[in-house]
């Protein structure tokens, strides 16, 4: 399946770039530097004025 979403350029934990897709589920990422895996998702818009 492929995707127009961007995806990440570097790991949040160690900034290392050797990241890779992870498990069944969109968006889920492993990184080879620091050995973690997490998880990037879209949560909506933000309303302009709100806090």
């Amino acid at each position: 399946m492929t995707t127009n979403r961007a995806v990440p350029f570097h790991c949040p934990y160690c900034a290392e770039e050797d990241l890779r897709p992870h498990g069944d589920k969109h968006g889920e990422w492993e990184c080879r530097a620091c050995r973690r895996a997490f998880s990037v998702s879209y949560i909506g818009m933000l309303v302009p004025g709100s806090k």
